[in-house]
């Protein structure tokens, strides 16, 4: 199969993708700060510019006092964010996320969460997210992909989201429709759990 980014095949790695895999994978020789830089050398724009995005990045995930440490002086959480602050400082039109905001706690992800439907609302970027937080799901997403139980998954249900956006996690948690993508979302993993597996 391929993959294609705008109509063009994806043949190599660019700007316009992004990545934030479950562990975090920083430069340990570079500072938070720094590490943040790092992708933004690919974009135009000057070294003061890609300085003041990354800043900006590195304050959105509430790392604005450690912007000068290195990863080895942070938490397992800490070290994460600098990878979502990385990610999320290209805008890239492709962010795929595997279980970002899982080692965090929950005022933290949040926060994140928040973060990240703004960036998306700003820059139209698709967001691909492997998460098991039905709550998260439902909240942050346009169509849940719902797999089967492995090792061999596959697709089971495609869920529409269909809640208007911008979201409010406070009004959303009270709407009626909200409970039922939630809902169908249990009901989805409590069937799969009682289906005995194939022989």
């Amino acid at each position: 199969g391929r993959a294609l980014v705008d109509g063009k095949v994806i043949d190599k790695p660019g700007p316009d993708r992004g990545m934030v895999p479950q562990s975090y994978t920083l430069f340990p020789w570079l500072t938070v700060q720094k590490n943040v830089e790092f992708g933004l050398s690919l974009k135009p724009g000057t070294a003061r510019e890609r300085t003041e995005i990354a800043r900006h990045y590195v304050n959105a995930v509430g790392l604005s006092g450690f912007a000068d440490a290195y990863p080895t002086q942070l938490s397992g959480g800490m070290k994460q964010r600098v990878g979502i602050a990385r990610a999320l400082s290209m805008e890239p039109k492709v962010l795929l996320m595997d279980e970002p905001f899982g080692a965090l706690d929950a005022l933290t992800r949040a926060h994140l969460q928040d973060e990240l439907m703004r960036i998306v609302q700003a820059t139209g970027s698709t967001v691909v997210m492997v998460t098991h937080d039905v709550d998260e799901a439902v909240l942050l997403a346009d169509r849940i992909v719902m797999l089967t139980n492995g090792p061999a998954a596959t697709v089971g249900e495609v869920l529409k989201v269909d809640l208007p956006r911008p979201r409010n996690r406070l009004e959303v948690a009270e709407d009626a429709a909200y409970n039922h993508y939630r809902a169908e979302v249990l009901k989805f993993l409590s069937e799969r759990q009682r289906r005995p597996a194939a022989a």
